[in-house]
Formats: C-alpha cells, structure tokens, sequence
C-alpha cells in the first residue's frame, strides 16, 4: 500500500549572483553616471540615452525577439511624445491634475492605444508583407502631422513648460540633473520589465513564432495573436520613451514620428545585437553619440555610419554583442589569450583603412562643400592640400595598403579561430564523457 506524503515540499533555488551583479552594476551606473560626467552636455547626452535604452529595447521586443521587421516604430513613441506634451501643456494650464513625474505613463499608454488600434491591422500578416504595411503605417502618421496642426502643431510642433507648481522635495525638473534621475529610474524599471517578459510563457511562445510559425500553429496557438500582444507591449514602452523624450526637449516636432526615426532604431538595435537582450542597450548608446558628437565632428557621419553598418554586415551579423558573446566563451575555456596577436593586427590594419578612407571622403566634402575657404583642410592635427597629388596618394596608399593587410590578418585569424572552435568541442565531449 503507498501512502500519499501530506507534507509540503519546497524547492530552494540557489540564488543567481551573476544576475544580482549584473543588474546592480546596471543600477549603479545610471546613478553615478552625472557624478562622473558632469558638465552640462554630458547630462543632455546620458538622458538621451536613457530614453533611447527604452525604445530601443521595445522595438528589438519586435525585431529581435519576434522576427517582425518594422519600419514604423517610431509611430507609437512619436504619438506617446504627442500626448505626453498635451497632457504637461493641461496641468501647466490647471486643467488637468497629474504629476510631472507620471506623465511618461501618459505616452505609454497613448503608445499601448495606438499599438492596439493600427497592430490589429498591422500583424495580420507577417514577413515582407508586415514590414510594408508598417512602413505605410508610418508614412500615413508622418502625412498626418502635417495635415493636422492643432494636434501637431505643423512645423514648428507643440512645446510645453515641465516645471509645473511647487517644487516637491526640491525638485523641480529645472535643472537637466532631476530630469536624468527621472529618465534613469523609468530606464531601469522598464529595462527590468522587458527582461522579465522574455521570461513569461507569452515571450517564449513569441521567440516560437519568429523561429517555427507553422509549429506553433499545429500545436494551437494563434501567431497572430502572439503577434499583436507582444505588438501592444512594444508600443506601451515605446510609448514612455516618447514621454519621457517630451520632458526631457519640452518640445515635440513631426520629426518623432518620421522614416527616419524609425530607420535609426532597425539601424542601430542590429549594430548592438538583436539577438541579445543587452545588444539595444548597447546600440541605444551607439544611437546618441552617431547622432549628437559624430554629426557634430563631420559633415559625412551618414557616410561613415553607412561603411560602419556594410562592414557589420560582412564580418560581424550578429553585431557587437554577438563579438563579446564569443569571445566570453574563449575566455570561459581558458582560449582568449592565443587571438591577441591576431587581434592586434587586425586592429592595426583596419584603423590603417579606415584613417585613408577617412582622408579621402573628408576632402571631397571639402571640395564639394568648403571650396570657398580654400584649398587647405585640418584633419586629425594634420594639414591636407585638397588641390595636392601627396594628399591624395597619400590616403590611397594608406587605405590600399590597411585593405591588403587586413585580408591576410583576417585570413589568418580565420584559420585560428577554427583551431580554438576544434579544441573547444573536444574539451566539451571531454567534459561530457567524464561527467557519465
């Protein structure tokens, strides 16, 4: 006869320190990060970056996470800014009460109405098809901010004040400071959630419908459904992103809504890794600085993003988180240390391409935009005769010489990283074998 054990059981779990550290370290750098950098430009781009952490990681929800392609993604945290400034404009008017701190919520939710309302269309179909419709979508709200300038306030948008009544603990918003610790604890809570939804069975069943539809369909789950809910999720963070984008500018323009914008979280978001969940945040960074310093250092950052993402392409797919994934694994096996030879020199021969490339577009944008100031252009503390044959043979020399040896250093490199990838699979059966 068995007997039934009516006790309860419990199962501990050890604790998982590398996850602890992980995210503390994450919360520790957004609170020190205006203690470290404390000028006022450095406040203006670690804000930037903070909300570009957040949308980011929505649209790789779609993107990375779900295999949906989408060209419209700026549609939801454009219209979340629309609403966000509208709501700041009514409480400065003492129409409305809500504190400044919450309104960010107001353009989650305008992102989770509209993901809701335009998704239901949109993820009925997947693939190519998906990718079009988004892409009309996204041309259609662009048209609109122009057609309807009592909502978007035509060219010059709408602007808001975000220092509304008393200051509460001595906090205003004024100063750029409060305003960053407001965008940083939003970043965090919402990076936390979005991690803890690719753990829910809704963000398993979703990474199902990006690698195997037709499976999940036999097994009877609907992918549409999938689809849009995980749609809706993406536009609510989206959304906080445009929220906390109208607090921080206090102005929100059609430029929100735009291709553009939508083009540089697909760019950027797969330069960082869409296959990683920490990849977006690293793109997210990559975002402001391409955006406010390179465009700030030359005329021809579009260029140089442009060669940058060719050669991501060609070398590098799975982007930067993927090259720190893999190298992770060779130092875990004790295999690191035998690359950096190879590593040196295939960082010497591309920064040797790179800095003749680099001379050559930056004279012809010189002759095609600063001809007027003459001949002589300042480059990197080194004068260039853009009317002289050194110059330019010069940086042919350079950029044919880097390209030669960076074939035969990535040829090599090549050959060693199928050496390491033998040694570490039979280390791994070795491992197995004994563990039997």
């Amino acid at each position: 006869m068995h007997v039934r054990e009516s006790r309860p059981h419990f199962h501990f779990k050890p604790w998982n320190f590398g996850r602890w550290l992980i995210w503390g370290g994450f919360a520790l750098i957004l609170a020190l990060a205006p203690q470290l950098w404390t000028s006022g430009l450095s406040h203006t781009l670690i804000s930037q970056i903070g909300i570009a952490i957040i949308a980011c990681l929505s649209y790789n929800m779609l993107f990375g996470q779900g295999g949906m392609l989408s060209f419209g993604h700026a549609v939801y945290s454009g219209l979340g800014a629309y609403l966000a400034i509208h709501t700041l404009n009514l409480v400065s008017a003492g129409s409305f009460a809500l504190p400044v701190s919450l309104i960010p919520l107001v353009g989650g939710l305008a992102g989770l109405f509209f993901a809701a309302l335009l998704g239901w269309v949109t993820t009925r179909k997947a693939g190519t098809t998906f990718a079009m419709i988004t892409m009309g979508v996204g041309e259609l709200v662009w048209s609109m901010s122009l057609m309807l300038p009592e909502f978007f306030g035509g060219e010059a948008g709408i602007s808001g004040n975000r220092v509304v009544g008393e200051p509460v603990a001595g906090i205003s918003f004024g100063p750029q400071v409060q305003v960053y610790y407001l965008i940083a604890v939003y970043c965090f809570l919402s990076t936390a959630a979005m991690f803890a939804f690719t753990r829910t069975p809704l963000g398993r069943m979703l990474n199902a419908v990006r690698d195997n539809p037709e499976r999940v369909e036999f097994i009877g789950y609907s992918t549409r459904r999938v689809r849009f809910l995980a749609f809706m999720v993406a536009g609510f963070f989206a959304g906080i992103a445009g929220g906390l984008t109208a607090l921080n500018f206090e102005i929100v323009t059609a430029d929100v809504v735009g291709a553009a914008r939508s083009g540089s979280y697909l760019l950027f978001v797969f330069l960082g890794g869409a296959t990683f969940f920490f990849g977006p945040i690293l793109g997210a960074v990559l975002m402001v600085v391409a955006l406010v310093l390179l465009s700030e250092w030359t005329k021809a950052w579009l260029l140089y993003l442009g060669l940058i993402f060719l050669l991501m392409v060609m070398y590098a797919p799975g982007g930067i988180a993927s090259l720190i994934m893999m190298n992770l694994r060779l130092a875990a096996f004790g295999k690191l240390r035998r690359l950096w030879t190879a590593y040196l020199a295939l960082g010497g021969a591309g920064l040797t391409v790179l800095l003749g490339a680099a001379v050559m577009i930056e004279m012809v944008y010189h002759l095609q935009l600063n001809a007027a100031l003459g001949p002589q252009l300042k480059f990197l503390g080194a004068t260039l005769d853009t009317h002289g044959v050194d110059s330019w043979v010069g940086a042919v020399f350079l950029t044919l010489t880097g390209a030669a040896l960076f074939e035969l250093a990535r040829r090599q490199f090549n050959a060693q990283w199928g050496e390491i990838q033998e040694d570490i699979e039979k280390e791994i059966k070795r491992r197995e074998a004994i563990a039997t």
